[in-house]
């Protein structure tokens, strides 16, 4: 559990609030949630960045479900191929296609067990999809916040599902979706994985971190 005090917990989470604001919003670009769907599951080992410079092309190419349905594998592994990881990715996308259609007629489902049922979809894209398409609380467990919640000492835990239980005890529900957004802005402006901007951090006094500058 976390050895925060709770008066702690929140003064992290008001100045997180103080400096990014609370404005709900999602980094990678789409217009239907399967197309969310499908860049989350390319976002993986993958900036946002990238997945929606591929996707801009990507989504004009293969304009419904049924498109990518029946896409070849070949050719989407080399639509996707900057993405990294791309055999794997294009064979998950063309078999999640397939589920949506047969199993859920072409709507992306918003239960975790029947979102983590489809092909390439585990807890963190599956979170994704509630939060962002269905509005259901959910906390999206991705490297950003699993080491930064580290560093700040709200839980101890590596196993991403292990973290997001945690910090579901940790967090006020009301900030389960906006921490994650918050901490993606965080982790890419300063605490950085390799060499952190401490000195420019908003959270250093607040910071359990061994290696603190």
């Amino acid at each position: 559990m976390c050895a925060r005090k709770k008066a702690e917990v929140n003064e992290i989470l008001r100045l997180l609030d103080d400096t990014y604001g609370t404005d709900y919003k999602c980094y990678l670009h789409y217009d239907t949630p399967w197309q969310l769907l499908f860049s989350t599951i390319m976002s993986a080992q993958c900036t946002d960045a990238r997945v929606n410079i591929v996707t801009a092309d990507l989504y004009k190419k293969y304009p419904t479900l049924e498109a990518f349905a029946n896409a070849s594998l070949a050719e989407m592994e080399e639509d996707i191929r900057s993405t990294g990881f791309y055999h794997n990715k294009a064979k998950n996308i063309i078999a999640c296609a397939r589920r949506l259609i047969e199993d859920f007629d072409g709507e992306v489902p918003s239960s975790i067990e029947e979102l983590t049922s489809l092909p390439g979809v585990g807890r963190k894209t599956a979170n994704v999809i509630r939060g962002n398409i269905y509005h259901i609380d959910s906390i999206v467990v991705d490297t950003h916040v699993g080491r930064i919640s580290r560093r700040l000492g709200l839980t101890k835990k590596t196993d991403p599902t292990e973290v997001e239980f945690e910090m579901m005890k940790v967090l006020p529900q009301d900030h389960w979706i906006l921490y994650n957004i918050q901490i993606i802005t965080f982790g890419r402006q300063i605490c950085t994985a390799r060499s952190p901007k401490c000195e420019l951090c908003f959270l250093r006094d607040l910071c359990r971190s061994r290696d603190k500058k």
